[in-house]
């Protein structure tokens, strides 16, 4: 028999407030399913979209069916969702006359990323075609698409919170999808922009950099998704906060990308102070993105100025990796680079 304070950490419970589950090594499970609901429902119904042509939006869930839990089994989450939905859309053309719809989203499930979730617009039977129907499919689904990355991103951050217990030395276990209590720093997820150590006092040579891209949809569009927090989460899939007015500041993937915005010009240009966490103390570079309408695409121009020498290339890279390639892959923007 192990001496008393010996033996495996598994099962040493003297210093454990509840002596139960040490070290995260039993399976524990949190029905998620209820909460799910609300929460899909909150978000979708939220959906809408307006163009010269009309206007489109979600009126009601007609249809939620499925389950959704979280177990944690070793220190590590493991989560399960599986969901077939169906909503009723309400189109109204700039005449007035409306017309009804439903999306249908058959399999939201662990299994696919939400870019690659099935999401199916049509007009109830009977009702004349009309270009609505178009601009649903096109603009109302990529904002479906956005709401249901945003659920699953609060899933396993809002939701998952308190699943990892303290371990024997008051700390949680780490492991891939742990959550940030509120009241704690938030962790730097090490595979978004590695993290280095901080230096001051130095004088660095800076650099400037400049990056092009099209993305296939309007410049409102696009400068919602830099500028409205649930979008920011969706790409990102990690908690932001996002202050979108001129001076507000902001923080995203994890607290390894801060800054503030110095001007905000909907669907035109913004510009930012910008920084990695690892930079030098207090060192900002600005970043400007500029939104050129292209028949239907944005071509998007970003200019930074400012740029640790040394962190050029990682930096490009980051801006391309983990925002305009995010951007594409969540939403479905994707076109071609130049």
């Amino acid at each position: 028999m192990a001496k008393w304070g010996q033996g495996d950490p598994r099962w040493i419970v003297e210093q454990r407030a509840d002596a139960t589950n040490v070290n995260n090594w039993h399976w524990t499970e949190r029905d998620a399913s209820n909460w799910s609901m609300d929460k899909l429902k909150e978000l979708l119904l939220a959906v809408k979209v307006e163009n010269e042509e009309g206007s489109c939006e979600v009126t009601e869930v007609s249809k939620l069916e499925g389950e959704a839990s979280i177990n944690n089994r070793k220190g590590k989450l493991i989560f399960f969702y599986e969901w077939n939905i169906i909503l009723n859309w309400t189109g109204t053309a700039k005449s007035g006359v409306k017309y009804k719809g439903q999306v249908e989203i058959p399999n939201l499930s662990d299994e696919n990323d939400a870019s690659e979730v099935e999401i199916c617009a049509s007009l109830l039977k009977d009702e004349p075609h009309t270009q609505l129907l178009v601009f649903m499919k096109k603009e109302g689904v990529k904002r479906i698409r956005a709401a249901v990355a945003t659920y699953i991103t609060s899933l396993k951050t809002e939701f998952a919170q308190g699943m990892i217990l303290p371990t024997v030395n008051g700390e949680p276990k780490e492991q891939d999808a742990e959550p940030v209590p509120k009241h704690q720093p938030q962790k730097v997820q090490t595979s978004n922009f590695p993290i280095q150590p901080h230096t001051s006092g130095v004088k660095i040579h800076t650099c400037k950099i400049t990056l092009k891209d099209v993305f296939l949809t309007s410049p409102e569009e696009l400068y919602r998704v830099f500028t409205a927090q649930e979008l920011v989460q969706a790409f990102t899939h990690s908690p932001a906060v996002i202050d979108a007015s001129k001076g507000g500041r902001f923080q995203l993937l994890n607290g390894s990308v801060s800054g503030e915005f110095l001007e905000l010009d909907p669907e035109k240009q913004i510009v930012m102070k910008w920084r990695f966490k690892s930079w030098p103390s207090e060192h900002h570079a600005t970043i400007s993105l500029t939104f050129i309408d292209k028949n239907g695409e944005t071509e998007l121009k970003l200019e930074g100025k400012s740029i640790p020498a040394k962190e050029e290339e990682r930096t490009r890279e980051g801006w391309q990796r983990y925002y305009f390639d995010a951007i594409k892959q969540t939403f479905g923007y994707g076109a071609r680079l130049f």
